[in-house]
């Protein structure tokens, strides 16, 4: 079931600072995850490193689990709620896996292209990446527990 946010009317598009932050957190959490892939998939090799199509296919399914989990469960990932970001559909609902896909294979070919997809939120008027004009979606800031844009109680 998707999850309706409430919040809609006190929310902003994101910019690229925080994006960024919140990308760089995640980062570090995905390779906490690969990390402990690896080791496991080393014990089940006989101490042998493994490099086989496999495992790669394995690490591309963990990436893309853990991003869908949290996309489609409340819209942030760990480091964009450190980051006060959700991305939701511009009707203010949790993405659906399919959204979620477009969005990872996206952000995957933005990342590929030097980054273009993602220096794109500076040129468009909504503040809006490749990933979110692919998968239907927008990323926003959330105000503060208490406030609301405004800074106002």
């Amino acid at each position: 079931m998707r999850k309706r946010f409430a919040d809609l009317d006190q929310t902003w598009p994101a910019g690229l600072g925080r994006r960024l932050g919140a990308m760089i957190y995640d980062a570090l959490i995905l390779m906490a995850i690969w990390m402990l892939l690896g080791f496991l998939a080393v014990a089940i090799n006989g101490g042998e490193a493994n490099t086989s199509p496999l495992f790669h296919s394995l690490l591309f399914v963990a990436t893309f689990a853990f991003f869908a989990f949290f996309w489609m469960r409340g819209g942030m990932t760990l480091g964009m709620q450190a980051w006060r970001l959700r991305v939701e559909t511009p009707e203010g609902l949790s993405l659906t896996l399919p959204q979620c896909l477009m969005r990872f294979l996206a952000a995957g070919i933005s990342f590929a292209a030097l980054g273009l997809g993602y220096w794109w939120v500076l040129i468009d008027g909504e503040r809006r990446g490749w990933s979110d004009i692919a998968s239907g979606s927008r990323v926003v800031v959330v105000p503060k527990p208490g406030k609301n844009k405004s800074g106002k109680n």
